[in-house]
């Protein structure tokens, strides 16, 4: 087999100068403690991982009252800032790098996890399906679609969020703009029903996606700042009536944003929509791409070698293997995840899977 030398060479993302193009995608784990705030259990977690070229951090709050998963965390609080801190100290003394990935959960929020407050969308249309909350099962609930004169409101929530992470020790941010979460739902069609300056057209359902890049940027400078989208994913009920052509017209906005990377999901979790979004965004986006979903070493290496795209995002065999990049460089086995613990409290499954050394 041959060696991932492409794979393990150093590159530069914006301002984020990395040893390897081996990133680790941002994943739920939900361990954070009370009141959302990261403990020391998800610092000794990244730590672990800390030889990634790139560590994205999980899908955090950016603002109070949108969550949709148990015990994920925030960045909102004092409290969140002081325990994100301990996470990018351990990150840091171990010789990583740490982005924070912003996150609205909109429509896939429930009124259980928070307050009782009604999640807000770009429209008031439900998720199929059932939502895990402290009473069990429920089914997701219809949401509030925003009016324009809120979305201001979000707009500056991003935009704390962002002085947040800066304040908590964080290399940059990555803006979650995928999966069917609020931004991601604004922008697809087959979620954004609504009229006026953020519904209708795809320029205007790219809008607050933007304008939340944006704001970040103001906050980081744009080479601080990544985006990630998934054009293609039916996760939350998700769908695009043409994913190629709003690939393409991401691509020349975000040439205009001069951002450290976009991070692209390239096929879809369900498998029900097909096409190749990657090759759509290579063709037009003049900056750096991360491309994520199901690679293999090898298959990640040569789409390097071949120039598709410039470092990819590892999601799944980062939970298992903490040394994933030495087990690349040595061509070693893997880790088996277990999905039985992908989403439940406690140091099993997420910090005691063993190192090569270890074995």
């Amino acid at each position: 087999m041959s060696e991932a030398t492409e794979l393990l060479s150093p590159v530069t993302l914006g301002a984020l100068q990395l040893n390897n193009r081996v990133l680790m995608a941002p994943l739920t784990r939900v361990r954070a403690e009370a009141d959302h705030v990261p403990g020391d259990l998800m610092a000794q977690y990244y730590a672990q991982r800390a030889s990634a070229g790139l560590i994205i951090a999980e899908a955090t709050m950016a603002m109070a009252d949108t969550s949709a998963f148990i015990s994920e965390p925030g960045i909102y609080s004092a409290e969140q800032i002081a325990g994100w801190r301990k996470v990018t100290d351990a990150v840091h003394k171990a010789g990583g790098k740490i982005i924070l990935q912003l996150w609205h959960g909109g429509r896939a929020s429930h009124p259980d996890l928070n307050g009782g407050k009604t999640p807000v969308a770009a429209s008031a249309v439900a998720i199929d399906g059932e939502v895990h909350t402290p009473a069990g099962k429920q089914p997701y609930t219809v949401p509030r679609a925003l009016a324009d004169d809120e979305i201001p409101s979000i707009i500056e929530g991003f935009r704390q969020a962002a002085e947040n992470a800066k304040e908590a020790g964080f290399d940059g941010v990555e803006v979650h703009g995928a999966n069917g979460y609020l931004l991601d739902n604004f922008l697809r069609d087959g979620s954004n029903q609504r009229s006026g300056p953020y519904g209708g057209s795809l320029e205007n359902r790219a809008r607050l996606l933007l304008e939340v890049l944006q704001a970040v940027s103001d906050v980081w400078g744009s080479q601080r700042v990544a985006v990630r989208t998934s054009p293609l994913n039916s996760f939350n009920s998700m769908k695009d009536s043409d994913p190629i052509e709003m690939t393409c017209y991401l691509a020349q906005q975000f040439n205009q944003l001069d951002l450290a990377f976009w991070h692209l999901m390239r096929a879809d979790f369900m498998a029900e929509q097909q096409g190749d979004v990657v090759s759509a965004a290579r063709a037009l986006y003049q900056g750096n791409l991360v491309s994520n979903m199901g690679y293999s070493r090898d298959e990640a290496n040569q789409g390097i070698v071949e120039q598709k795209f410039d470092a990819v995002a590892f999601g799944v065999p980062y939970i298992a293997n903490p040394d994933l990049v030495e087990r690349f460089r040595l061509d070693a086995p893997l880790n088996e995840a277990d999905p039985e613990t992908f989403y439940v409290p406690g140091a099993k499954g997420y910090i005691d899977y063993p190192t090569l050394a270890e074995q």
